[in-house]
């Protein structure tokens, strides 16, 4: 029996002697579009400048280099990454429970806890639990959670109509689209 290995392969980029394809597009140590040039030339004015010759772009045809410190050129992809890290946002689902029998006071409540979910860009997944008989007054509870949307005053667009699950009914909702881009 095999086993898969799980480790993550990292891509490093080729520099130096361990660039084979020829020729190769070359942009020197100031930045400036040297041309097409064979890979020996290209090495050779990477050695003169006394820095690396570092294969940037290995699926162009040809192959974009560029001549830099390694060192350098490595942290400036760290940073890149960090700054699209730092870009992404993680949108998390909160849950807000309630029951068939909850007064309005705590449904006011939790409505305006669930507003709070939303301005922070979150979306919010009501649940209503039901137990015994309750489970016979399914009117009940599409009605609590019709009236638990009519609490929210920030505009909300439903993601996920109510629907039936074994102990109750749940529904997903998210601030609206368009009153973000205005915004």
């Amino acid at each position: 029996m095999k086993y898969k290995k799980n480790y993550k392969v990292q891509k490093k980029p080729r520099i130096n002697d361990w660039i084979r394809i020829s020729p190769v597009r070359l942009i020197d140590q100031r930045g400036q579009n040297v041309g097409i040039v064979e890979i020996d030339k290209a090495k050779q004015m990477a050695q003169e400048a006394d820095l690396d010759l570092i294969e940037i772009a290995p699926n162009a045809r040809p192959p974009v280099c560029r001549i830099m410190d390694f060192g350098k050129y490595q942290y400036q992809q760290s940073r890149k990454e960090k700054e699209q890290r730092q870009k992404q946002t993680k949108i998390e689902i909160k849950s807000i429970r309630i029951s068939p029998r909850i007064g309005l006071h705590d449904l006011q409540f939790k409505a305006k806890q669930a507003e709070k979910f939303l301005n922070h860009g979150d979306k919010v997944r009501i649940e209503i639990r039901m137990r015994g008989r309750e489970k016979a007054h399914q009117d009940v509870a599409y009605d609590k959670i019709k009236q638990f949307v009519e609490l929210i005053t920030v505009e909300t667009e439903t993601e996920q109509a109510p629907k039936r699950e074994p102990r109750g009914l749940t529904m997903v909702i998210t601030k609206d689209k368009e009153k973000k881009e205005k915004k």
